[in-house]
């Protein structure tokens, strides 16, 4: 599923570059988390949400793999926000973005989608 969402183009990790499939692969959910540093409830959600995060996937557990989808205005804004997340993004200004947000439907943010595994979107 996340091929047919995210392609094979490179998406950001905390370490550089990663191919979404590969980065994604083994976690039973993935989470797309839209968002931005401008938004009071996205800057009160993200930190409990990064802590959820963090301890569903402590030990190695992969229950969950995230990719931010920013709506930040400038670069700078973009990376102090997601200078405080733990998961994966698609870079600023990347085009996949329009499209997620027109497949999903996203009129605010925040907001999550989360998929299973098998594409199944979790209402």
């Amino acid at each position: 599923m996340v091929d047919k969402l995210f392609g094979t183009t490179p998406i950001l990790s905390k370490n550089g570059p990663v191919n979404p499939v590969e980065a994604t692969n083994g976690f039973k959910l993935i989470g797309i988390y839209f968002s931005m540093h401008n938004c009071p409830p996205c800057r009160t959600f993200t930190p409990v949400f990064a802590e959820l995060y963090n301890e569903l996937n402590q030990d190695k557990a992969q229950v969950i793999e995230v990719i931010f989808c920013s709506g930040d205005k400038t670069q700078e804004e973009y990376d102090e926000y997601y200078g405080e997340m733990p998961w994966l993004a698609l870079p600023k200004g990347d085009s996949r973005l329009a499209t997620l947000a027109k497949q999903f439907e996203v009129k605010g943010v925040p907001r999550l989608i989360v998929i299973k595994a098998d594409g199944t979107v979790v209402e």
